[in-house]
C-alpha cells in the first residue's frame, strides 16, 4: 500500500502545520494503517508529544455529498463526548492543496470483532453511541421513511450493474426480483415515529476495534452515518451480507435474538426500545438488499481501469456476493 500521490507534500505545507501544531521543518512520516473503498488512512507520529493520529484521505462519497470528509468529521465531533469513537482534530475538504479530503483523528487500538467469541461485546459499544441525545439539526441526513430510503438506495445502486454489459442476464432479473420482494415488506410495515440518533450504517466487524472485557472497545469509519432509528444500525450490524463481508460467519436466527436482547440490556433504560427486536428484524431482510446491491454496483466500479482505489480482497468477496448460490441463500432465508 503506497502513499497516494501529493500526501507526502500536503503534510508539509503550512496551512497543515498550523492547524496541527507542529513546528515548521519536523519530519512527518506517513505510515499506511488501512484501506476502504473510498478511503486511505496512515499513521503518523506527533512530532512534539509523540501521540500517534490517523491521516484519512477521502477519495470519493457513496453519500454523492460535495464534502464528504466534512460530513464525517462532523458525526465524529456530534460523538464525541461517548467515549466510543475517535476524536476528530482536523479537517480539510477543500481539496485545493491536493486531491482529496482529509481529516486527521484519534488512533484507537484494537482488533477486529470476532462474531464467534466478541459478538455481545459490540452491544454496549451501539448502546453508547445511540444514547447520545442529538436534534434533528445536527446537521447528519434524515430520511423521510428508512425503509424506503434503503430500498431506493438499492434502485440507485443496482441501475449501474443493470446497464453494464459486463451483468449476466440472469444475475440481473434475480436481484430484480429480490427488491420486488423487499417492497412486498416495506408495504406491510409501519412507518417509524419514534426517537432517533446517530447510526453508522456499515458495522462490520472489521470496523470495531475490541480489547477485551476489561478496556474500553470501539467503532470507526463513519463514512456514512445517518439520524435514524437505531433499530436500522442493528439491522444492517446482524445482516448475512454484513457478517460475511471481512469473515464467513452468517449468524443463526438464535444469535441474532440473543444480541438484540444484549443490547437492551446495555441501553439500561437510557431510551425506549419497545418494539425494537421486531424493527430490527425488518432492517434485517432489507440490508440484505442493500449489500447485495452495493456489490453489485462495486463490482462494475471494480471493473473500471481508472478506479483509484482496488483492493483484492473486497473485488474476490463482491464477487462472491453476486454469485447464484448466494443470491438464493439470502432469497430463500431472509426474503422468504
Amino acid at each position: 500500500m503506497e502513499i497516494l500521490k501529493g500526501l507526502d507534500e500536503y503534510v508539509k505545507t503550512e496551512h497543515f502545520r498550523s492547524a496541527m501544531g507542529i513546528p515548521a521543518g519536523s519530519e512527518i512520516i506517513l505510515k499506511p494503517l488501512a484501506m476502504g473503498e473510498y478511503n486511505v488512512n496512515y499513521t503518523f507520529a506527533h512530532p512534539e508529544d509523540g501521540s500517534v493520529r490517523v491521516l484519512r484521505a477521502n477519495t470519493g462519497s457513496q453519500m454523492h455529498l460535495d464534502d464528504q470528509i466534512g460530513y464525517e468529521y462532523g458525526a465524529l465531533k456530534l460523538l464525541e463526548d461517548c467515549g466510543r469513537t475517535p476524536k476528530a482534530y482536523f479537517v480539510d475538504g477543500s481539496r485545493e492543496k491536493t486531491d482529496y479530503g482529509i481529516m486527521v483523528m484519534e488512533f484507537l487500538p484494537g482488533k477486529a470483532l470476532d462474531y464467534n467469541t466478541e459478538l455481545n461485546l459490540a452491544a454496549p459499544i451501539l448502546a453508547d453511541i445511540h444514547a447520545v441525545e442529538l436534534k434533528p439539526d445536527c446537521g447528519l441526513i434524515m430520511p423521510a421513511e428508512a425503509g424506503e430510503a434503503i430500498l431506493d438506495e438499492c434502485d440507485q445502486m443496482i441501475e449501474k450493474f443493470y446497464q453494464s454489459p459486463l451483468g449476466q442476464a440472469h444475475t440481473k432479473k434475480k436481484i430484480e426480483e429480490m427488491i420486488k420482494k423487499g417492497r412486498r415488506i416495506l408495504a406491510d410495515t409501519n412507518p417509524y415515529t419514534g426517537r432517533r440518533c446517530c447510526i453508522n450504517t456499515e458495522l462490520n466487524s472489521g470496523n470495531f476495534l475490541i480489547n477485551g472485557t476489561v478496556q474500553k472497545n470501539y467503532l470507526v469509519d463513519w463514512e456514512k452515518p445517518l439520524y435514524a432509528d437505531p433499530a436500522q444500525d442493528l439491522g444492517h450490524f446482524l445482516t448475512p451480507t454484513t457478517t460475511f463481508w471481512k469473515t464467513d460467519v452468517i449468524l443463526t436466527r438464535a444469535q441474532r435474538r440473543e444480541f438484540v436482547r444484549e443490547y437492551i440490556r446495555a441501553v439500561d433504560g437510557r431510551y425506549d426500545t419497545a418494539g425494537m427486536e421486531e424493527r430490527v428484524n425488518t432492517f434485517i431482510r432489507l440490508n440484505c438488499l442493500r449489500g447485495i446491491t452495493w456489490c453489485a454496483m462495486a463490482w462494475v466500479e471494480y471493473s473500471e481501469p481508472d478506479r483509484a482505489i482496488k483492493n483484492d480482497f473486497t473485488f474476490r468477496k463482491i464477487m462472491a456476493y453476486i454469485q447464484d448460490d448466494f443470491l438464493d441463500n439470502i432469497d430463500r432465508n431472509f426474503l422468504g
